[in-house]
């Protein structure tokens, strides 16, 4: 197994630089610049953006869109993966994550336009789409649509699933009833049947969840974290200092990347976030939206939310609390041993809390993924029930697995499938950025005039008899 181990991190490190640093920069950059940075230009619209109605009240609205994007962006990597990057990498992780988010923006808003553009009807009338879609329709290549898939199935019902228990069951080894043996086995249990039972409710019982619990949950655990670095408030100027030093020491960078804070930060921000991956436009394309750039810009508050909000909270609380940051408190315990400073006994027993609901929106959100790329792969229709219920008790089982793994195993699987989603899909967008942008021009041109943007394929050049919506 130890060989197994080395193989597959051999992989990762390489995949992660040079090939997805690479990648991830000129794609962020060029989406960037091409858009003239909508995603700090009109962060207000896209704020505003985000409680606008559907027109009719059984559609899909941008914000139910966006709670289900963010219950998998949100997750235990927002703790335990800031936490890991800090232990491992070092506190310039942070600005690097930071980076890696305003870049990132620009890159969610290119794949979620793309996926409204292309996106498909229903035989209940609702629209669903993604990557797979507008890589087959505008690309004309369905042979990489299903490599897309496969890789999204990898990731999100296998990688990040292990991952998921894993960082969820060592949450408990600070309490003295942990055992290393047992502890994990019951905790994996108990996880696994509460998932498996709630994908009986279907996709939309997985939205109704996660429009109640994703927003509670990411305010009660900021406002935690302003709690604990109020109460460390002297140590702030120094903690910053801390930050851009480590994160601009290019001779230890440099020295030893695949392991650098830098490496670490785009690692643990892409994990967080998604932005380029081809998740969250699974989720956008179901949104009714009288524009597809609406729900491109909505989709950059989410990865704004993950990063700029909830991982910072995390990275704030722990260097303001002064505790030690290294390998053997590497996850959990580092956060975990940071909130105890101000919260004593109670402050454990808040992240175990905050971790299970984070795990569990986080779960429910990949499989509502991993539905849409199983009816991609048959045809565009559901698979059979007995064929889901097989995949279900498969997943499932994979979630029991995840809590009883090795930590670096866990985070490898999670990094290689994720990573190799987002080989495909950003050179995919950068191919098809030119309708992306005629979109982008022709909604800023609508609100010009006063008017509320309505999108026609035919006024950006599209054929709009091969699309199922903008006539």
């Amino acid at each position: 197994m130890e060989s197994v181990f080395h193989f597959f991190n051999q992989v990762d490190t390489y995949m992660y630089y040079p090939v997805l640093i690479v990648i991830l920069a000129l794609g962020g950059l060029f989406f960037t610049f091409r858009t003239r940075f909508v995603q700090l230009r009109l962060l207000g619209e896209s704020c505003r953006l985000i409680v606008e109605k559907p027109a009719g009240s059984q559609k899909v609205s941008s914000f139910q869109a966006l709670m289900v994007s963010t219950a998998s962006r949100v997750g235990t990597g927002n703790i335990v993966g800031v936490a890991t990057a800090i232990c491992l990498g070092g506190p310039g992780a942070c600005f690097w994550m930071w980076i890696m988010c305003i870049i990132g923006a620009s890159s969610a808003f290119m794949e979620s336009t793309l996926a409204q553009i292309y996106k498909r009807r229903g035989d209940d009338g609702n629209s669903y789409g993604g990557p797979a879609y507008y890589i087959e329709q505008a690309l004309r290549a369905p042979w990489l649509s299903v490599l897309f898939c496969v890789f999204l199935i990898a990731t999100y019902a296998f990688g990040f699933n292990l991952l998921c228990s894993y960082n969820l069951q060592s949450t408990f080894a600070a309490y003295s009833f942990y055992d290393a043996k047992k502890t994990p086995i019951i905790v994996g249990a108990i996880l696994a049947v509460s998932v498996g039972y709630c994908l009986l409710g279907g996709g939309k019982r997985i939205i109704r969840l996660t429009e109640k619990v994703v927003p509670f949950m990411g305010i009660s655990y900021v406002v935690i974290s302003l709690i604990i670095i109020l109460a460390h408030i002297r140590h702030i100027p120094q903690m910053f200092a801390l930050i851009f030093r480590d994160a601009f020491d290019f001779r230890a960078i440099f020295g030893g990347l695949s392991g650098s804070c830098m490496v670490y930060g785009i690692k643990r921000g892409l994990y967080s976030n998604e932005a380029g991956v081809g998740s969250a436009p699974n989720a956008s394309a179901s949104a009714d939206v009288t524009h597809p750039v609406k729900q491109g810009l909505v989709q950059t508050v989410s990865v704004y939310i993950d990063t700029l909000l909830l991982c910072t909270a995390t990275a704030l609380m722990c260097l303001s609390s002064g505790v030690a940051y290294n390998e053997s408190v590497s996850g959990a315990p580092y956060v975990q041993n940071a909130i105890s400073t101000v919260f004593g006994k109670a402050g454990p027993i808040f992240i175990t809390v905050a971790m299970v609901l984070f795990a569990f929106t986080t779960l429910l959100g990949n499989l509502y993924y991993v539905d849409n790329a199983l009816a991609y792969m048959n045809k565009k229709r559901t698979p059979s029930k007995r064929f889901m219920t097989i995949f279900y008790i498969v997943c499932v089982a994979i979630i029991f697995v995840g809590a009883i793994i090795p930590m670096d195993f866990a985070w490898t699987m999670a990094d290689i499938t994720m990573g190799c989603m987002t080989i495909i899909n950003i050179p995919c967008c950068v191919i098809l950025s030119p309708t992306v942008i005629a979109a982008l021009r022709d909604y800023e041109s609508q609100k010009k005039s006063g008017a509320n943007p309505v999108f026609r394929a035919k006024d950006i050049g599209l054929d709009s008899e091969k699309l199922s919506y903008w006539k």
